[in-house]
């Protein structure tokens, strides 16, 4: 029988006749349906349908009822908390969800590509107000601050006309458009304007926008607008105004194509345009229009409207946290609203709708994007947090449920709505402007264009499709280099590996669900270079021959999926560690079977919070790195604790996880990588150095057991940071979660102590930008006469670069690459051409294809400098 880690999940094992049993327990005697407890279910199910155990069952019912219980507006959530019975409705429910979720994840997801970004002409002299698509025409339309109108050609931006909106209520100089929007349906523009009126404009007549009809006399200044026309009758139109008094008023249009509103006054002003006063629509005069309002902001202005017509309600947003967004639901056969409020901490910006999938994305002031059930205001379905600045623009990828968000600190990301991820983040391309800056954000979804304006300044960003290589799939989470084969060896999450010839950039060789369906989460060679070892989130690491058979299953997790994020040779032992205060120890004596269970660490429970990281150096001391930035010295002979590093002498003592059990390493004392610098001793300077949080690394002496020297190497709101020793130790590579990876000088950095701990950072040879998001995994290696660089990224690609910061290119690009054609070595790589005299090459021992024999104790320790040179190591 197989284990837990081999099997698929139940519902995959299941036939049609066993989905037939199940279906039948969910009827009575009479035929009738019933619902079941989980002890009937259990029970019953697992005698009926026979396959399984009765655990699984029970996880099965419990995912049922958790679902149930998050599903917003199909279940009574109390009602369920209360009885916990499931019938056959909602099991085939989840389990169809299931399937469908699964198709959905099995396609590859890779964040945009986007051409550099391109500044448009742009001839407003003040900020940008809005932009518009005017299908019709197949143009771009841009109103200023001012008035001033421009239109685009789709084809090739350029422009094609401007001109000054007309409006001789106020004095051109006094002129101040709010917002504008389209009535597509009716061939017009509405422009709101600070002098309290709204003007519609007729864009047919494009060349001098000639003005149809004036709404004069609103309460307050109105401020937003959104138009919104019924999809199976023209005629039935709705306009949306937010003025700054709270108020939200709708304009609903009857027969909008014959006339917007009833001609009652005579027409007295210069631009010939029909008058139409406010309190006259409100008293009801105008037969083809009326009105619906309510005041539920006040006294907070409304920065944004939407009208939601499958719905049948207006949504609104405002920074009063009270009324952080209001929904004024239409009731039927009736003009009156029914308001229900969401409260947030500091209010929102800006808000967006997905039709399909009914959910309303807010922008907040408190930096967090937040997806809200339009019938739950007791809080947010969930909480998208990864901006460090206040979110200003939020937008709904329609057809991909995707979400862009835009915040004041100039980032853009792309989340996957789905897996509730961040996807893709878009830094460091936008201009410096001030902190007042009005910026503007469009997306035309169809044509794959993105416009954000800069007061009066248009970018646009464009997405590039099928240009830029993949790599893999899907996310890229860790690469390796095998000096043995010269080839770098690189994993995803969709449980692949691949190996790459390094001279030329192709595939050698794939080998696909090394895990099942579990992500592979880190890799490490053994000394020989003819082991691969592979951690799944399933719990299980593998060891594998280059063949593409596994050889050994290391029972890591003891049947729990779980989170590793290192694998760590010693002399005769094997290191698992990252979900857990302690690691998981197998002895090399127990590889005589295929199946390895984890041994007792002698040394026990030293750490208080999850062991990310470990490092060795020979002849037997070990470092271990936690979440809570503590570092522990380990005797690897006797496994015995032998001394505490803290980067802090005051730091506290109860460091807890987050509320999932373990946090995104981001922590600013978060220990997620460590190495010792080879050719270091510990009776000089810094001999060890770690990495984790806020974009900083720390230098240590382990002899004495403290801090001597740290520098931010990258900006810390990135949060957490990989990085990477070249063999001799003289060169640190970093990289952060935006692609961009650095090149430091230590060779004289911290050679001798000195008082206190310097702040000072190394020279910085390089910084480049190889990849468009999150690196996951470096690796430097020694290939022939070059010191090159791997990197693994979370965009799908596995760059290869030069330590000065020259991109060789990405493996599996379809251009083939020659290093021996590349230019000459880096003046400051030319020491590291030549091994040190004291290194010894392990036993190459068998071939990539020798038998059963596994992971052999040769008396060759894997953490040696040689090993260390050849990268053996995964982290």
């Amino acid at each position: 029988m197989g284990t837990r880690m081999e099997v698929a999940q139940l519902e995959e094992r299941m036939n049609i006749e066993d989905y037939r049993k199940l279906q039948g327990l969910f009827l009575d005697s009479s035929g009738s349906p019933r619902s079941m407890s989980r002890t009937e279910f259990v029970d019953l199910a697992w005698s009926s349908v026979g396959r399984g155990s009765e655990e699984e069952y029970g996880l099965l019912f419990d995912s049922v009822v958790f679902t149930q219980e998050h599903s917003g507006l199909l279940l009574d959530v109390d009602a369920i908390k209360e009885e916990e019975r499931v019938d056959w409705g909602g099991l085939s429910s989840f389990l169809l969800q299931e399937l469908s979720d699964k198709v959905k994840n099995s396609r590859t997801r890779s964040g945009p590509r986007w051409k550099p970004v391109r500044t448009l002409t742009c001839p407003h002299r003040d900020p940008v107000q809005k932009v518009l698509y005017l299908h019709s025409l197949d143009q771009y339309l841009t109103v200023s601050k001012g008035g001033s109108v421009c239109l685009r050609d789709r084809e090739d931006m350029s422009l094609l006309l401007t001109h000054r909106l007309q409006n001789s209520t106020v004095k051109p100089k006094d002129l101040w458009v709010t917002d504008m929007v389209l009535l597509h349906n009716v061939h017009k523009i509405a422009v709101s304007f600070t002098s309290k009126e709204v003007c519609f404009y007729d864009i047919l007549s494009h060349q001098d926008f000639r003005c149809k009809y004036k709404l004069q006399g609103l309460i307050f200044t109105p401020w937003c607008l959104d138009y919104w026309v019924d999809p199976s009758d023209p005629d039935q139109a709705v306009l949306t105004i937010g003025d700054i008094g709270g108020q939200v008023s709708a304009l609903y249009f009857t027969s909008a194509q014959i006339s917007l509103f009833e001609r009652l006054n005579v027409r007295t002003d210069s631009d010939s345009a029909d008058i139409i006063q406010w309190d006259e629509l409100v008293r009801g005069k105008h037969r083809s229009c009326y009105t619906v309002t309510h005041r539920a902001h006040t006294p907070a202005w409304v920065r944004k409207v939407r009208y939601l017509g499958s719905l049948e309600a207006f949504v609104s947003c405002s920074t009063q946290p009270q009324s952080s967004v209001v929904i004024g639901w239409r009731e039927k056969e009736s003009r009156s609203l029914r308001v229900t409020s969401f409260f947030t901490k500091r209010g929102v910006w800006d808000i967006d709708h997905h039709r399909e999938l009914n959910l309303i994305a807010t922008a907040g002031v408190d930096h967090q994007v937040l997806l809200w059930n339009p019938c739950v205001t007791s809080g947010p379905v969930c909480v998208l947090s990864g901006h460090t600045g206040p979110v200003t623009a939020v937008r709904f990828m329609q057809a991909e449920q995707q979400l862009i968000s835009y915040s004041k600190d100039k980032v853009l990301c792309l989340w996957d709505i789905s897996r509730q991820l961040c996807v893709h983040r878009l830094a460091g391309v936008f201009p410096k402007t001030q902190e007042d800056t009005h910026t503007l954000l469009f997306l035309h979804e169809e044509q794959h264009l993105l416009f954000l304006s800069f007061n009066s300044l248009l970018l646009l960003l464009e997405r590039k499709e099928a240009e830029r290589s993949s790599s893999h799939e899907h996310p890229v989470t860790c690469v390796l280099y095998n000096s043995l084969f010269r080839q770098a060896v690189s994993s995803d999450s969709a449980s692949s590996v691949i190996c790459w010839r390094v001279d030329t950039g192709q595939k050698v060789k794939q080998f696909r669900r090394c895990h099942g369906d579990a992500e592979i989460s880190t890799m490490a060679l053994d000394g020989t270079q003819t082991r691969l070892f592979t951690a799944g989130a399933d719990g299980e690491v593998k060891v594998w021959d280059f063949n593409g058979r596994c050889l050994h299953r290391m029972n890591a997790g003891l049947g729990r999926s779980v989170d590793i994020s290192q694998v760590l040779l010693l002399r005769r032992s094997v290191l698992v560690m990252g979900w857990d205060r302690m690691f998981t120890v197998f002895r090399l004596h127990s590889f005589s079977q295929s199946y390895v269970e984890p041994s007792e660490w002698k040394g026990g429970v030293q750490h208080r919070s999850d062991v990310l990281c470990a490092a060795f150096q020979p002849p037997q001391t070990l470092v271990t790195g936690s979440y809570d930035g503590e570092i522990i010295e380990w005797n690897s002979s006797t496994e015995n604790a032998l001394k505490k590093l803290r980067p802090l002498t005051e730091h506290r003592e109860d460091t807890h996880l987050g509320a999932n059990g373990k946090e995104d390493a981001d922590n600013s004392i978060a220990v997620t990588r460590l190495f010792f610098i080879p050719g270091r001793t510990p009776k000089g300077g810094a001999d060890l150095v770690s990495c984790g949080g806020s974009g900083v690394v720390r230098l240590w002496n382990s002899a004495h057991s403290r801090l001597v020297g740290q520098f931010t190497a990258h900006n810390s709101d990135l949060g957490s940071i990989v990085m990477a020793v070249s063999p001799c130790g003289k060169y640190l590579v970093t990289a952060d979660r935006e692609g961009t990876l650095k090149t430091w000088d230590i060779q004289h950095y911290y050679l001798e102590l000195h008082d206190g701990i310097t702040d000072e950072p190394p020279k910085l040879l390089s910084s480049f930008r190889p990849h468009l998001d999150r690196v996951m995994h470096l690796e430097t290696c020694l290939h022939g006469n070059r010191l090159l660089v791997l990197s693994a990224s979370s965009d799908c690609s596995v760059a290869l670069s030069y330590l000065r910061g020259d991109n060789v290119g990405l493996f599996g690009q379809e251009e083939q690459w020659c290093l021996e054609r590349t230019g000459p070595l880096h003046p400051q790589q030319e020491a590291e051409r030549k091994p040190r005299e004291d290194e010894t090459l392990p036993d190459p021992g068998p071939s990539a294809g020798g038998g059963e024999g596994g992971v052999k104790d040769e008396g060759e320790d894997c953490g040696s400098i040689a090993g260390d040179s050849r990268k053996h190591l995964s982290r």
